[in-house]
């Protein structure tokens, strides 16, 4: 089965050009591919040609501590998260008063726990928001 046709036949690349460049130019090509959001070096010479714009991403190797402590403590607030909620369902299925006060006590407990985690949290996402305004 063929390939279906364009809507915009207008659109299409119909034309070939081929070019030759020495290792320097191709380098910053290259580099141009892994920073933006093209994907070869073709695409990137048609967005220079026709003026558009390229889009780079660059990425701060010094905030990856910080990022791989808040992914840590994301995860962890998401386990005692669960961990509340299973309480919450014994507590409200529990018959007698004394597995409601167990239930109780150790959702509390858990409550306490996420507690020093949010701390943490807060203080990480201060320093990273004076940081990113201190650069703006």
């Amino acid at each position: 089965m063929g390939r279906k046709k364009a809507h915009d036949q207008d659109s299409l690349l119909r034309h070939l050009i081929r070019t030759r460049v020495d290792d320097k130019t191709y380098k910053r090509l290259e580099k141009l591919v892994n920073d933006s959001d093209c994907r070869s070096i073709g695409e990137v010479a048609r967005k220079i040609l026709s003026n558009e714009q390229i889009k780079c991403f660059y990425r701060d190797v010094s905030l990856n501590g910080p990022m791989e402590e808040l992914a840590l403590i994301r995860k962890e607030i998401k386990a005692i998260g669960i961990n509340i909620n299973q309480q919450t369902h014994k507590f409200h299925i529990s018959e007698s008063p004394t597995e409601r006060a167990f239930h109780h006590i150790k959702t509390t407990a858990e409550y306490k726990r996420i507690e020093a985690k949010i701390d943490t949290l807060l203080g990480i996402t201060s320093k990273l928001a004076q940081r990113w305004l201190r650069k703006s």
